[in-house]
């Protein structure tokens, strides 16, 4: 439903036509993987490693008569499983509910289980907006709101922990592993979730921003933020809004508080109206504990920037743009509207990996995005390009742009995940036999491999 006209027939166009002079010569090949689930739609930061060494990851589905489906990677054996379909998992099969169609969170892992939360994939579009069904299909329900969910990697058994207030879906979720705390933001109205995993205990915080993407346009309209962070020392998550705020919440405390002298309205991140849609706005994308140096590192979508956030000092530093070299060169914002959740600490516990975007050239001339688009979507057709940023020792590399054995570029990746051997998982559209469907692909370690 948010696919850019032109934009798999461009991709068609194989990899030597968008050679820009000597800069995306040496490139990286993506293997890619058939989870036999042809109707898999865009898939956004759903995907994780895990301790078993194996690749967790979900699927997503924008239909209304399948839901979302979660799946398993090992590279032992170099196949991938089915686990569950998230409707079936949480309990609604054959109940004509509005389905589970999409995970929009990261797995968390705890005592041998994956935690992680489902939201809603099939949309209503009202007024040229996607918004939660109000008037679902004939013969089906209302949708009846996201779950919490745990995974025992050894039983196999999922468990069915929470329901999400409101009948609205989790849009984005973190945890406090080791106090078991689990927090969310809902959607649409951008509600903010606490679940006690030892008491079963969940808790509705009330509105973060706004009206949430729930609200008007140039009203009480506010994209809400889709990555949280725990400090682990003290228990603490923090959030952003679009305006540009931090917000904390403390579980003992139990209340949520504004962080003063301290914001994300940098110049260097651009300006934005937070009551349109088609941006983040201030929003950090992306953003993680950094245990080294007791702090956060975070990227801005649009302009790509890496940040430190220190809550304790109430600190917010700008380190350098994290986006691609051609981007960098050509001064271009993503092409992605809200731009990448695909920012992950990896196994060392000290680089960045990141994969972002990069422009195409044709004849020696960028090809041009839309100026301004109305929701999370690709605004123009981009290279993906896999970063690294090695923490203590500063060093940035851009590996080059990432292309299929065929030519194709992948398209729409939102997430990421390193393995044990340092190779690199997305979840990206791939077209064979002239369908589409987003899936797993596979990058080799960045650091090990050939010149090209």
């Amino acid at each position: 439903m948010d696919k850019l006209d032109g934009i798999v027939e461009l991709n068609q166009l194989k990899t030597d036509t968008y050679i820009n002079g000597n800069d995306e010569e040496n490139h990286l090949t993506a293997t890619t993987y058939n989870s036999g689930f042809q109707e898999a739609h865009d898939t956004y930061n759903a995907l994780s490693a895990a301790s078993d060494g194996k690749i967790y990851y979900v699927l997503s589905s924008d239909q209304i008569h399948v839901g979302g489906k979660m799946y398993l990677y090992d590279p032992r054996t170099d196949k991938t499983e089915f686990l569950g379909d998230l409707t079936e998992i949480c309990g609604e099969k054959d109940q004509m509910f509005v389905p589970q169609g999409k995970s929009h969170a990261r797995f968390f892992e705890r005592n041998g289980k994956l935690y992680f939360s489902t939201h809603v994939g099939y949309y209503e579009l009202i007024n040229g907006m996607d918004r939660l069904p109000v008037n679902p299909p004939s013969g089906y329900k209302l949708y009846p709101g996201g779950r919490i969910l745990s995974y025992d990697m050894q039983s196999r058994k999922f468990e069915n922990l929470a329901l999400v207030p409101n009948g609205e879906g989790m849009v984005s979720m973190t945890m406090d592993r080791d106090r078991g705390q689990i927090f969310g933001i809902s959607w649409p109205k951008g509600n903010f979730i606490h679940y006690d995993i030892d008491k079963k205990e969940l808790k509705d915080l009330g509105r973060t921003s706004g009206n949430g993407e729930g609200g008007e346009p140039g009203d009480d309209f506010r994209s809400l933020c889709r990555s949280l962070v725990v400090d682990p020392s003290d228990g603490t998550v923090h959030f952003s809004t679009s305006e540009g705020d931090i917000f904390s919440y403390n579980p003992e405390e139990g209340r949520i508080n504004k962080l003063e002298d301290i914001n994300l309205r940098l110049d260097y991140f651009g300006k934005y109206d937070p009551t349109r849609p088609g941006s983040m706005g201030y929003n950090w994308r992306k953003i993680f504990w950094y245990n080294l140096e007791g702090l956060a590192y975070g990227v801005h979508g649009n302009s790509g920037y890496l940040f430190r956030f220190d809550p304790k000092k109430s600190k917010i530093e700008l380190v350098r743009r994290i986006t691609s070299e051609p981007s960098a060169k050509s001064g271009m914002f993503d092409q992605f509207s809200y731009g990448y959740l695909g920012f992950q600490l990896g196994p060392d516990g000290k680089t960045i990996y990141y994969l972002t975007g990069g422009p195409v050239y044709v004849d020696g001339k960028r090809v041009a995005g839309q100026s301004e688009i109305a929701k999370g979507a690709a605004k123009g057709l981009e290279n993906l390009h896999l970063i690294t940023y090695n923490i203590p020792e500063g060093k940035y590399q851009d590996h080059g742009p990432i292309f299929y054995p065929n030519g194709d570029r992948p398209l729409y990746v939102n997430s990421i995940a390193v393995g044990k051997g340092g190779e690199v998982y997305a979840l990206a559209r791939i077209t064979e036999n002239g369908i589409t469907r987003t899936d797993l692909i596979k990058i080799a370690n960045p650091f090990k491999r050939s010149i090209l």
